[in-house]
């Protein structure tokens, strides 16, 4: 079994309708109004769900209720009229709403543009595993990175209307943690998110094939260890074709995270580029997830075999 590419939405129009959820964290109005008025920049019709702002009575963390952020997602992605979901931010969340989703009514509804990071990665996975759908690695609507970098705002935004604009993706800062190049589906996210995913129903047996890109935020360095020795321990990087590495924020020195990421990583005898620009960081570049393409890590760079969304 191997990561194979996955089926692309449609790209975005002037005027589209696009739903932005919170299945994760509560998130303050202003930074919220911030980002629905760039959306309506791009001639864009955001509407927002009805608990985006809620915080739930007990667990502060969470955006509401497990079932109201649930419904939220839920209605949004089965609206025929939204053509893209957009999520207000991460936190945490998600795993606590996943499966009170109805995957059949989701699959029915067909192939829609789903954006997020951070704890999102667990959304998707469970689009890949689920439905076989192709998604976007990128910023949400409420992230401060969103609100202030033109690089990320407009990152994303080609993504969504002129997608074959940005067929190779990277930064000048991306090098090579392992010399190469490989071949592959994109797969990936916050790395802590897919080693909590692990013996869920929604984890990918594998990553064989594939292009995995990872990032994270507040993890040290021995806990990157940890969440990279659990990947490794539990087989599912055996046979992974190339790694590419975003952001390490709040990781701790950054000498220290490569030292860990090249010691984990570097035994597994695949290309692995490093500072690609993606995730947590200053910028957040936009990242298909399901889609074949090229890492060179020569060129610190990822190029797609064809764009994002169709």
């Amino acid at each position: 079994m191997t990561v194979t590419p996955l089926t692309r939405p449609a790209r975005l129009r002037p005027g589209a309708k696009v739903a932005v959820v919170a299945p994760s964290g509560p998130l303050p109005a202003e930074r919220l109004d911030a980002g629905l008025d760039l959306l309506r920049g791009w001639d864009l019709e955001p509407v927002v769900a009805p608990h985006v702002l809620d915080r739930h009575d007990e667990f502060r963390y969470l955006a509401g209720t497990d079932a109201d952020r649930a419904r939220d997602f839920q209605e949004a992605w089965c609206d025929p009229t939204v053509s893209a979901v957009l999520c207000a931010r991460g936190g945490y969340g998600v795993q606590r709403m996943v499966d009170l989703l109805d995957w059949t009514a989701l699959r029915a509804a067909g192939p829609k543009v789903f954006v997020g990071y951070s704890d999102i990665t667990a959304l998707h996975e469970a689009f890949a595993v689920r439905m076989g759908l192709a998604t976007l690695h990128g910023p949400m609507v409420a992230a401060v990175t969103f609100l202030k970098d033109t690089d990320t705002q407009e990152s994303l935004r080609a993504t969504l209307f002129e997608p074959e604009s940005v067929m190779t993706l990277g930064r000048a800062t991306a090098g090579a943690l392992v010399p190469g190049r490989a071949r592959g589906v994109t797969l990936g996210g916050c790395v802590s998110l897919l080693a909590a995913d692990l013996g869920t129903p929604y984890a990918r047996p594998t990553t064989a094939g594939g292009l995995l890109l990872i990032e994270d935020t507040g993890e040290e360095p021995y806990r990157l260890d940890r969440i990279l020795t659990q990947l490794l321990r539990s087989r599912v990087l055996d046979g992974v074709a190339g790694i590419g590495l975003g952001s390490w924020a709040e990781c701790g020195p950054y000498d220290e995270v490569r030292t860990v990421l090249r010691e984990r990583l570097g035994g597994l005898g695949v290309p692995v580029v490093e500072e690609m620009g993606f995730g947590h960081g200053t910028t957040n570049l936009t990242m298909p997830l399901g889609v074949p393409g090229t890492l060179d890590a020569g060129r610190g760079t990822l190029t797609l075999d064809v764009p994002a969304l169709v």
